[in-house]
């Protein structure tokens, strides 16, 4: 339950901003906190764009083009 909880807050605020940081309080070994980033990840389709110490970054891109605050640059091969 607590965990929907999360989720729930993750999605809002990565349909708001885009780029979210979420601290990692109760999880201190480096491999908890990657398993839950990809728990993260596959419940709210973003991905782990960094992880310095304790802080996980999120990146989930807008659908709308007019509502985007972050322009990627284009790759090309």
């Amino acid at each position: 339950m607590r965990m929907l909880t999360y989720v729930k807050a993750i999605r809002e605020a990565l349909e708001f901003h885009e780029l979210i940081k979420v601290k990692c309080i109760d999880f201190k070994e480096k491999e908890q906190k990657k398993k839950i980033a990809e728990e993260i990840e596959k419940l709210t389709d973003c991905e782990l764009v960094g992880m310095i110490g304790h802080i996980l970054t999120f990146f989930r891109q807008h659908p709308d083009p007019e509502k985007r605050k972050i322009v990627l640059p284009d790759i090309k091969a």
